[in-house]
């Protein structure tokens, strides 16, 4: 429904730019930051390449320009198995050059010829989603006077071009120092203090929702998911505490607004709620359920947003790394037992790519989560726990790569 709305909004030229500073560099990375996470869940790769190099500030639509990125990028995880994504991009001539390349099932000449029409979805395994997201880059693109272009192979992958007018912005904007402080302050996030934070994320599109998830549990926060209305109602009447729902508004059955009309009704006590939704046109509206403008984040959620509302709406006081590690005390190592029992294979996989990517607060999280599901490992997950204390993440590789090459018995 909400791409649908999105449609018809640039159709009918309700839809209008709203080109501001972007720190166009700082975006992209964002974004390859973002993907990673998603394409390592799928156990691909993902390459951010730069070629030459990119402006600071440019002008641009900053929500725009994200979004078709985000629709392009997400579609290219979505479709591929086996192999990898990249990222590419280059800034010529006040003109932005972005590549997306999969290798995924590629198209035919035929499919090529309809990839940009509404409501079609691929014919590879895995192709959910309402069909819209290479429409609606396709038709952002045009709207920002660009130009995309598409190439493919059947069998080996695809490569979508994105070219797009972004001015350069030569002289800093005004308050650019307060902005790049500010975004310094927000990358060094890695952990709040105090109790864990719960977060109900209710969403009917699984990608979405595990973007939120990717995000929020390096950083500490325990999440639960569901994928409608009744899901999360269900959930909450079973019992669930959430401190936060984040909360879509276009699913089916029940929508976001009904589902938050009845969680109001279940009393006390109420977790805070932010409305994620890809229209900005509901912003101004709050069904009498008391959200305030500030409460709605839109669709693709940028982080810093996102992570700035928890802040104020939790009172968070949060953590850098190096604060993380002076809070963790400093326990020797247990030393290891040959025959000691270790978790499932596929435990043991995701604690790698956690230690790989270097989330503390994701690494430590499964740990826990570990020694509870599996108190027969006690000792390994013990000794791992000391290792990511002291941030030893290579000789955590080891004892993983060590323990993964073990027989099965």
């Amino acid at each position: 429904m909400e791409g649908t709305l999105e449609m018809a909004q640039i159709e009918s030229g309700k839809l209008v730019l709203s080109p501001k500073p972007l720190q166009f560099e700082a975006a992209m990375a964002d974004m390859a930051d973002m993907f990673e996470l998603q394409a390592a869940e799928k156990g691909l790769s993902f390459a951010y390449e730069v070629q030459g190099s990119l402006p600071d500030w440019v002008k641009a639509d900053d929500k725009r320009v994200r979004q078709i990125c985000f629709n392009l990028l997400g579609n290219a995880i979505k479709f591929t198995q086996h192999g990898g994504v990249t990222l590419r991009v280059r800034y010529a001539r006040e003109m932005a050059h972005i590549e997306i390349v999969d290798t995924g099932p590629g198209m035919t000449a035929a499919e090529i010829d309809k990839v940009y029409e509404p409501f079609v979805r691929g014919a590879a395994p895995g192709a959910g989603g309402s069909g819209l997201g290479l429409t609606i880059a396709k038709m952002l693109t045009d709207l920002m006077g660009g130009e995309m272009q598409v190439s493919s192979v059947p069998g080996q992958g695809s490569v979508f071009s994105v070219r797009l007018f972004l001015p350069q912005l030569h002289l800093p904007p005004e308050g650019a120092q307060r902005l790049e402080a500010e975004r310094a302050q927000r990358q060094a996030r890695s952990g709040y203090a105090g109790p864990r934070r719960k977060i109900l994320v209710v969403d009917n599109e699984a990608a979405d929702r595990s973007l939120l998830v990717q995000l929020l549990v390096p950083l500490g926060f325990e999440l639960r998911q569901a994928a409608s209305g009744h899901d999360a109602l269900d959930l909450l009447a079973a019992g669930l505490n959430p401190d936060v729902v984040l909360l879509d508004l276009a699913m089916p059955g029940i929508d976001g607004w009904e589902t938050l009309r009845r969680i109001r009704a279940m009393g006390a006590p109420q977790p805070a709620v932010a409305i994620v939704s890809a229209n900005a046109f509901d912003r101004a509206l709050d069904h009498g359920l008391g959200i305030a403008a500030e409460d709605f984040i839109v669709k693709p959620v940028r982080h810093s947003e996102l992570l700035d509302w928890l802040e104020r709406r939790l009172k968070l006081h949060w953590l850098d790394a190096p604060a993380l590690q002076a809070a963790a005390a400093v326990a020797p190592v247990p030393p290891a037992d040959t025959a000691e029992p270790v978790p499932p294979r596929e435990d043991l996989l995701a604690l790698q790519t956690l230690v790989q990517l270097g989330y503390y607060r994701g690494i430590v999280n499964k740990l826990g989560d570990l020694a509870q599901a599996q108190p027969r490992c006690s000792a390994f997950v013990a000794r791992l726990s000391a290792l990511a204390r002291q941030y030893q993440f290579e000789t955590m590789l080891t004892h993983l790569q060590k323990a993964l090459d073990e027989p099965v018995h």
